[in-house]
């Protein structure tokens, strides 16, 4: 399988901390956000390649990918003007062939297990073309939020709205059927939000797995430090492992 980052944001909210350094750079317990999302992925032995995009301060990015133990199996893609999550999906739509990949915001800090969530997509209803990780927010008027059925299927989305039905929110995290990048490709514009333009579209063919361990969105000082203190850091694999270590499973949904 293969994954797409979304690293490319100017992170305007984080302001002043990203007028200086990305978003996706932004340190935790002393290390970049981007290196948890790496470890989370290659550590799970279901991803061989990860395309990152880069935008505002890229040279930074490639500074750090150039340095990074899992450099050999990350590839970038340059954006001169910010796409849109569908976006870029659509502008490197051959990178993931015929085959279920990952996409992915790579500005929230999360710890999921991406193994499960792949073993969960492999048995989702016959149906359902894309498989969402969902959370529980503390703040539901921030996020966008869903409405599942009996099956966990997606019934309902709402996009920061200010009566937010309930607390279970899309994590922005997803694996995607190549049908749903198909789809991506068939819009007419280039400049396209996966939550505005691609998932309203998909009611009904959404399956939403909760996961039960941390996530939580950065994009606010005030959200950074308390990332900072809630965050417990893990201890990634490394290449130079002979067996990387297996990462329990923790996800919920009717299914698992």
């Amino acid at each position: 399988m293969r994954a797409m980052l979304l690293a490319a944001g100017i992170g305007s909210r984080l302001r002043p901390i990203t007028k200086t350094v990305p978003k996706c750079l932004v340190t935790i317990h002393e290390r970049p956000l981007l290196d948890y999302w790496l470890d989370t992925i290659f550590c799970s032995g279901v991803v061989d390649r990860v395309l990152i995009n880069t935008h505002h301060l890229a040279h930074q990015v490639l500074i750090y990918v150039a340095q990074s133990v899992w450099r050999e199996r990350i590839d970038l893609v340059h954006e001169a003007e910010l796409l849109g999550t569908g976006g870029t999906l659509k502008a490197n739509r051959s990178y993931f062939g015929d085959e279920s990949f990952l996409l992915a915001h790579a500005d929230n800090l999360t710890d999921f297990d991406l193994a499960a969530l792949v073993d969960v997509h492999g048995t989702r209803p016959g149906h359902c073309a894309m498989t969402m990780l969902t959370f529980r927010t503390d703040d539901p008027h921030s996020c966008g939020i869903v409405e599942l059925d009996e099956y966990s299927v997606v019934q309902a989305f709402h996009e920061k709205v200010a009566n937010p039905p309930s607390n279970l929110a899309n994590a922005a995290v997803y694996i995607l059927t190549p049908e749903v990048a198909d789809q991506v490709c068939r819009l007419p514009d280039s400049i396209i939000d996966m939550s505005k333009d691609v998932i309203p579209t998909l009611m009904g063919r959404i399956f939403a797995v909760e996961t039960s361990r941390y996530h939580r969105d950065i994009g606010t000082p005030e959200r950074l430090d308390l990332a900072r203190r809630e965050f417990q850091q893990i201890s990634g694999c490394r290449p130079s492992a002979p067996n990387p270590p297996s990462r329990p499973r923790h996800l919920r949904s009717s299914r698992i």
